[in-house]
């Protein structure tokens, strides 16, 4: 028998530990933003995932995925683990091979971090740096650059973020649990990135059926920067030229499988200057030291907290840790290298060029013919017109040159519907956009049609930023 203080010092002497650092993914804390949140606002609480063990939130796919694969035999011992990667996913998943004896190779745009490749390669992964600025079905883009690694090379997995299923059980499985466990289902929004997907989709879709078993109606947002395609699909369902933005870790030039968009009830679009501001304020105001994608998320985050106001909590991510972005977004010398650091003039955001407007923006419905569309054309003096559907929502439009075309053919005629000559949009944007984002989308010929919460708030053309910027400049 032992005495109360014998059992106390033995007690005392057992060790806690983790058979390896794979059992330390996970269980990250809640915590509740302060300084950043305006008074008025919802609460906000955000999910501290830069505390995984290689700093960001891919940790918990990684390991999920290697595992899925070992039990199904799609991965086999001695192994090689190829993926197309931002950086964190190849990070998560080089420490796993480490753990478990893997080779692995990764492909990496070269608009990523030096300290993500520096990172990549200590774990002692081998990175192939592919162009950034390639279209989607480019051999030389990192994605087909991974599949034909992966093909050739014998005894080889492809984990395929962006398209497998694994990804968004993953978040399912894991990151929805825990923050629901967290809050005991005590809050009414999901705010997450839209990269491969996985997050938003994974966790959305753990909501949704806590939502049906409960009765509750925890919603589920989105966040893409401006240059991805995600926003521009849930809208549209159709994909939009990309174009090239600095932050990392977000939005995807492809559509992406592991994106579940029934999962997701509201999309919200960030720029690059509000992604990289936010990350700085967090580290410096609130202690949080995490990247620019957590940035962007959170500068979603707090806007939907103005618009919701207070009485209600709102639940997001900081995906990934600011060691990855010394050089970049943490530097005050490349911020202003980019534009992104005051003092810097702006043209302002594209809200401000629809301020003052006496009208409507002029729309047409799917039930308009052809005749209808010259009419309004000739009458109201534009050269394009938007058709929306019963929800409000532009899904396609029509241009001046479109019916032209079509006339001269001969393939239509005036009683002909107009879902014949409509072609899919190319310039969604959002009312937050900066203005200078609207140049790619006027260097491709088309108009900026402006959605704001599923609803057409707008449309700007060549000449509605010639004039913005001409009167502003009379001002100066």
């Amino acid at each position: 028998m032992h005495n109360f203080n014998e059992l106390y010092l033995i007690v005392g002497r057992m060790m806690k530990y983790h058979n390896t650092i794979l059992e330390a993914i996970g269980n990250t804390p809640l915590v509740k933003l302060n300084k950043i949140v305006p008074d008025g606002a919802a609460t906000v609480l955000v999910k501290c995932e830069f505390m995984n063990p290689t700093g960001s939130i891919k940790d918990r796919m990684a390991l999920y995925i290697v595992e899925e694969a070992e039990r199904a035999g799609d991965l086999k011992p001695g192994g090689t683990i190829v993926e197309n990667t931002s950086g964190n996913t190849g990070l998560g998943l080089a420490m796993v091979a480490a753990v478990k004896g893997y080779r692995c190779v990764f492909t990496m745009p070269d608009k990523m971090s030096q300290e993500k490749i520096d990172m990549l390669k200590g774990f002692g992964a081998e990175v192939v740096i592919t162009p950034t600025d390639v279209p989607g079905d480019s051999p030389d883009h990192y994605v087909n650059t991974a599949k034909r690694i992966a093909a050739e090379t014998p005894n080889s997995y492809y984990v395929d973020q962006y398209h497998s299923p694994r990804n968004i059980d993953a978040h399912y499985h894991s990151t929805g649990r825990e923050i629901f466990e967290q809050t005991q289902g005590d809050f009414d929004y999901f705010v997450a990135g839209t990269g491969t997907g996985g997050t938003a989709s994974g966790v959305g879709r753990y909501l949704k059926e806590k939502n049906k078993e409960t009765g509750k109606n925890i919603q589920v947002v989105g966040v893409d920067p401006i240059g991805s395609v995600h926003y521009h699909y849930f809208h549209t369902q159709t994909l939009v030229t990309p174009h090239v933005y600095k932050v990392e870790g977000i939005g995807e030039d492809i559509l992406c499988g592991a994106m579940d968009f029934d999962a997701v009830d509201r999309m919200m679009q960030t720029n690059d200057k509000e992604a990289f501001t936010m990350a700085r304020r967090l580290v410096r105001e609130e202690g949080l030291f995490c990247g620019g994608s957590s940035g962007a998320i959170v500068h979603g985050a707090i806007e939907l907290a103005k618009e919701v106001g207070e009485g209600k909590t709102i639940v997001t991510v900081l995906t990934d840790s600011g060691t990855r972005y010394i050089s970049k977004h943490l530097s005050d010398a490349w911020m202003k290298d980019h534009g992104f650091l005051e003092p810097y003039s702006e043209l302002g955001f594209v809200e401000e060029l629809l301020k003052g407007r006496s009208q409507d923006a002029i729309t047409a419905s799917a039930s308009d013919k052809v005749g209808d569309i010259v009419t309004t054309l000739k009458d109201k003096g534009i050269s394009q017109v938007p058709v929306l559907d019963g929800q409000g929502m532009p899904q396609s439009i029509v241009h001046e040159l479109d019916v032209l075309r079509a006339l001269q053919t001969g393939e239509v005629n005036l009683d002909t519907a107009i879902s014949e000559i409509a072609h899919p949009i190319g310039g969604l944007t959002s009312p937050k956009a900066r203005i200078e984002e609207l140049f790619q989308i006027f260097d491709e010929d088309q108009v900026a049609v402006v959605v704001d919460n599923q609803k057409l708030v707008g449309i700007v053309s060549k000449i509605d930023v010639i004039d913005f910027m001409a009167r502003h400049s009379s001002k100066g």
